[in-house]
């Protein structure tokens, strides 16, 4: 880029923070409360060693309160820029400035991209020295350190797009890793691995059925951060997944299909935003406030640590030390009102500007801490973000805990939802055959006994059987054990208590029996998933059986464990076939997807309670220890369900036991028969039919015989009165 030779800087404005356009040039805002001096440099390329100009602020004409100011005219969008700041380098009292260390500005809107970033460079302290992080770097690597991009208008077309906004109970979640979905050949796309990667597969997510994407992380991430290789092949591991930001407002530029000189990566993002919302489809962003990548007190000195360590991070009471709530070296310190602020900006800058429909919380019992790292029962952040006027129709969804706190059914601030890792244990402990149908009872009726209490409804909770964290649905039936050598970490990482069986072989097998018991469970796992009340959520790929090898933790796999291989959409079509229909059966339904809770009574007076559990006997279930089968009832008329119009009535009939049982029917309450929707044991087509040519059960039948490991569904009522 050309750079020119005549640049007039003035004092400049406080707000808005970080690098904003004005009519000759752009002004920058830098928050530092401990600050002594605060230079901003200009650079020509992203690769260059020095700057073309610098630019020190004076504490008094350019600093506002704890904002340092500077206005530059005569530079133009795309400008490259970096920060350094001085102060006092005292560890022990919390101060980690560091003058020879460029800095990003947390506020840039996009970052130079095109070589590989190499943290060792980056280290305020001296590596080599006995002192540790006591000692003091006088080292400035200005080539090996990324650019930020001062970004103003880019001009881009939104055509009228506007926030969807879909109610939760009539949303559908499906997650995925923006480069996982679409770099395997298998994809048959023309830009693999991008933002435009995701785009390319709109019409496979429009039949499937899902209504939002969730993504994981796409926020600035260095991918090369770890030093370890694979053991088994020796190629380097990868920061693949992305939950070590640095940069919160850039978009991730490896995913991006356009160059990034001047921040195109920005427009790559807002097309793919557009292009799902003309499809009815949400975008819904993991974010990571919880912590970044500068790590503990031996991390680098990227971006926060060395513009004011003590007001962004949760310090240990000698303030040398970080307070790690997070499994990674630091927490971010959520509720202290500069980070607050910070949060609140960057989220309203992804609805904003961005176009985002909502937002999933990595670790969100942190942002509950207060500044001595305790959890508050009244955090500030949380209920900000709650009731924030630009946030207040965004889906707010909580990862509620982090290593020191479990807060599911209790997480603060209001509106917020919760992904419920109790449906996750309990639905897979019972498909087993080890869990409790009294369990299994409340998670299908929506968790009342932890969203009831607080005056929420069952669409507080997501429901998820599988995630990104933890097996893929495939694995979850092929393997005992977990298997993450590969992740040079000696199988030590990795959540242990996976809930998983293999049917009697380890990982993949040409045994048709075992295939048959897999198959089963998968779809026995789709339908409650899909026609429990609560917001499910689906993992990606779990749809045709995705394989991550056994791999449970696959953060730092840039390979086949964790594409997409479309291949199997082939060879599980019945799978595919299965998830498909149980998604539109939800999705045309209102039965299953109710806004209040099951009251257990009958509101409508047609001596058909809105809900009833049964034993196999066709008696009131007793919620006996041990026990293996299940049915209920659910009453679908508009005044049970809350819909507009009457729906069809439901049985349902549960059996993880591993031999067949015989259940006794209660009788339709309305005209017209039972008919099968669904039987996991028979195979593809005959698991699912559609309502109009399903098989009928006559009144006068007074059993179903329900096969091991099955889950079958029926409906009456469909001739409406």
């Amino acid at each position: 880029m050309t750079i020119p030779t005549k640049i007039h800087a003035s004092t400049g404005r406080p707000l808005p923070l970080g690098p904003s356009p004005t009519d000759t040039g752009f002004n920058f805002a830098l928050f530092s409360r401990n600050a002594t001096r605060v230079w901003l440099h200009l650079f020509d390329s992203p690769t260059a060693g020095e700057p073309t100009h610098t630019f020190e602020l004076d504490p008094v004409a350019n600093r506002t309160g704890d904002i340092w100011h500077i206005h530059l005219a005569g530079i133009e969008h795309g400008q490259l820029y970096l920060y350094r700041v001085d102060g006092p380098y005292a560890p022990a009292e919390g101060h980690r400035f560091n003058c020879h260390k460029p800095l990003l500005d947390p506020y840039a809107r996009a970052i130079s991209s095109g070589f590989r970033w190499d943290f060792s460079r980056s280290f305020g302290y001296d590596p080599t020295s006995p002192e540790t992080d006591l000692s003091f770097s006088t080292s400035t690597n200005f080539a090996g350190m990324p650019k930020c991009i001062a970004y103003g208008d880019d001009g881009f077309d939104w055509q009228g797009d506007r926030p969807l906004n879909r109610p939760y109970h009539e949303s559908i979640i499906y997650e995925t890793h923006v480069r996982s979905l679409t770099y395997h050949p298998s994809a048959a796309v023309e830009h693999p691995g991008t933002f435009w990667g995701v785009v390319e597969k709109i019409p496979y997510f429009k039949e499937l059925g899902v209504t939002a994407i969730e993504l994981l992380p796409v926020h600035l991430f260095n991918e090369w951060e770890f030093q370890r290789r694979n053991p088994q092949t020796g190629e380097p591991l990868r920061n693949y997944w992305g939950y070590n930001t640095l940069a919160f407002f850039a978009p991730q530029n490896l995913y991006s299909h356009y160059p990034s000189d001047k921040g195109q990566q920005v427009i790559a993002f807002k097309e793919m935003v557009r292009e799902l919302h003309k499809a009815g489809l949400e975008v819904i962003l993991d974010v990571v406030f919880n912590h970044t990548v500068e790590g503990n007190q031996l991390g680098p000195t990227l971006s926060f640590r060395g513009i004011d360590n003590s007001i962004y991070y949760l310090l240990d009471d000698n303030r040398r030390y970080y307070k790690d709530f997070t499994g990674v070296g630091n927490t971010f310190a959520c509720n202290h009102p500069v980070v607050r602020d910070f949060i609140i900006d960057c989220l309203r800058y992804w609805v904003l500007e961005m176009h985002v429909d909502g937002f999933r919380f990595d670790l969100a019992t942190s942002l509950s801490r207060d500044r001595w790292g305790e959890i508050s029962g009244n955090p500030a952040l949380t209920a900000r973000i709650a009731e924030d006027p630009i946030l207040r129709t965004a889906k707010i969804i909580a990862e509620p805990w982090d290593i020191g706190g479990y807060q599911v059914g209790n997480f603060p601030g209001g509106r917020w939802v919760e992904w419920n890792d109790k449906f996750r244990d309990q639905v897979r402990h019972y498909w087993r055959g080890d869990g409790s149908i009294s369990q299994l009872a409340t998670r299908l009726a929506g968790s009342g006994d932890l969203y009831h209490k607080n005056g929420r409804g069952p669409n507080a909770s997501i429901n998820f059987v599988a995630a990104h964290d933890g097996f893929t649905l495939n694995d979850l039936v092929s393997y005992n054990d977990k298997h993450n050598d590969a992740n040079g970490e000696g199988n030590r990482d990795g959540h242990n208590h996976n809930i998983s069986f293999n049917y009697g072989v380890e990982g993949p097998t040409e045994d048709g029996g075992i295939e048959a018991i897999r198959n089963r469970q998968i779809k026995n796992f789709w339908a409650t998933l899909l026609l429990s009340q609560g917001t499910p959520m689906i993992n990606g790929g779990d749809e045709f059986r995705r394989t991550q090898q056994g791999n449970n933790n696959a953060y730092c796999q840039h390979n086949e464990i964790s594409w997409y291989n479309w291949t199997l959409l082939k060879t599980h079509a019945d799978i595919y076939r299965f998830a498909r229909h149980v998604i539109a059966l939800r999705k045309t339904h209102p039965v299953f997807r109710r806004t209040t809770f099951f009251t257990g009574t009958d509101i409508d007076g047609d001596q058909f309670r809105d809900i009833h559990w049964y034993q196999p006997t066709c008696h009131d279930a007793t919620w006996d220890t041990g026990e293996k089968c299940l049915m209920c009832t659910m009453d679908g008329s508009k005044e049970e369900t809350g819909a507009a119009a009457d729906d069809v009535d439901v049985l349902m009939l549960f059996n993880a036991d591993n031999v067949p049982h015989a259940f006794f029917l209660p009788q339709p309450p309305h005209p017209g028969n039972w008919r099968v929707i669904i039987d996991t044991s028979l195979p593809s087509p005959y698991d699912y039919y559609d309502e109009g040519s399903a098989r009928e059960i006559q009144r006068k039948t007074t059993t179903y015989r329900v096969q091991p490991h099955t889950m079958v569904v029926m409906f009456s009522r469909w001739e409406r009165e």
